[in-house]
């Protein structure tokens, strides 16, 4: 699992408006990943 500073995998992902998102097009740049855990579950 990556951790902070590391270089994340490349992956592509639907945003709030259902648009595909890569994380190449923020190459360059500083960008922080959250991943929101699914609805009611621990953690």
């Amino acid at each position: 699992m990556p951790r902070c500073g590391q270089v994340a995998p490349a992956f592509t992902a639907r945003d709030h408006a259902g648009e595909d998102v890569s994380l190449a097009k923020f190459r360059g740049g500083k960008v922080v990943l959250y991943f929101y855990p699914k609805n009611d579950t621990g953690g």
